[in-house]
């Protein structure tokens, strides 16, 4: 794909919580003119009468470079590059508008992490399924450790793009990378959308053993085996293991599971605290992805028969009424394995 970043002009943003925010003000300030698609009107509002998203990001004042909308057609037809960054369970239809829109020449890059519960396909899998017109440089895959809060604040930060094609990921990384914002490029999308879907799941399990005061060295077990069970679920579906080593696997992973800005993990120390899965989810704005996708992932290895003892539990506990005090046992009392190898992958 021939095209070089800095004649590139607009750039649309399909999804104004707090990290398409986050991202949609990295590209204003740094020179692009950016249409962000809002659901909420009064996010709209907000952002064109005082330069704050006051419902997820505030605090922030955004760029007068974004320019908020809550049309998305417009907003498809007038920008070539369209970045995604909408909650996992809502993508396909947000795909499903958007399809008749998309140009031949468009970039779609995905910043949203999850794995869809009826068809386990990943997000980028998703557009292309709604979108038949795409093709691998028309898609890119952004992910790595990096809270919306801090990004916004200009924290340095490191991230991947990830693209079958490696043309798309380079222009891509081009776009976003800042002198605080480094992007890498990967041409494993798969590997990546496994690791920033299925870690939101370890997260809640890291937050169980916080939650229930056990210490540092079970949530260092539960980070390290939960990176295996990403691992054992990426090789089945044909990553690159290396890529579970990077940014987007084990940097994504650590983060989520020791971060008190993480959803996920505050999902879980609340439920290890003793208190319901009902009474927080009712008490949230925004969405934790990892209690959806934890279904998700659930029904995928079952489908591949693949073991993930980790992600059994944490199911049990969301949604069978099995407490965290019980997951903690099952793991530690099941059969004895071997930790590496080829019979790592299989026990």
């Amino acid at each position: 794909m021939d095209k070089k970043a800095e004649e590139l002009e607009h750039i649309g943003v399909v999804g104004a919580g707090s990290w398409g925010t986050a991202l949609a003000d990295l590209l204003a300030k740094k020179g692009y003119n950016v249409d962000l698609w809002a659901y909420e009107k009064e996010v709209k509002q907000d952002i064109l009468s005082c330069r704050e998203n006051k419902l997820f990001l505030p605090g922030i004042k955004l760029s007068e470079k974004i320019i908020p909308t809550n049309d998305l057609e417009e907003l498809v037809k007038k920008n070539q590059m369209v970045l995604l960054v909408v909650p996992s369970h809502t993508m396909r239809n947000i795909a499903e508008q958007m399809a008749s829109f998309i140009s031949d020449n468009s970039i779609l890059i995905t910043a949203s992490k999850g794995i869809e519960k009826k068809t386990h396909l990943t997000m980028s899998a998703v557009l292309k399924e709604c979108i038949p017109s795409l093709t691998d440089d028309m898609v890119a895959v952004l992910s790595g450790p990096s809270f919306a809060k801090e990004v916004a604040e200009k924290v340095p930060t490191a991230i991947s793009i990830g693209s079958k094609n490696i043309e798309t990921a380079i222009y891509v990384q081009h776009v976003f990378a800042t002198d605080y914002f480094r992007a890498y490029v990967n041409d494993d999308p798969i590997g990546m959308e496994l690791g920033g879907a299925v870690k939101n799941v370890i997260a809640i399990a890291a937050g169980f053993v916080d939650g229930m005061g056990l210490g540092l060295n079970t949530r260092a077990a539960v980070i390290t085996r939960g990176l295996a069970e990403i691992r054992r679920l990426g090789l089945k579906l044909g990553a690159n293991p290396h890529t579970f080593s990077g940014l987007s696997g084990v940097g994504d992973l650590i983060l989520t599971c020791t971060g008190n800005l993480s959803r996920n993990y505050t999902v879980g120390r609340m439920l290890g605290e003793g208190t319901s899965l009902k009474e927080i989810l009712e008490n949230r704005l925004t969405v934790a992805e990892g209690v959806k996708n934890t279904k998700s992932v659930y029904k995928l290895a079952k489908k591949l028969k693949i073991e993930l003892p980790i992600i059994n539990e944490v199911y049990r506990a969301l949604y069978e009424n099995a407490t965290p005090e019980d997951a903690v046992k099952r793991l530690m009392t099941r059969k004895l394995g071997h930790e590496t190898g080829e019979l790592e992958i299989c026990t």
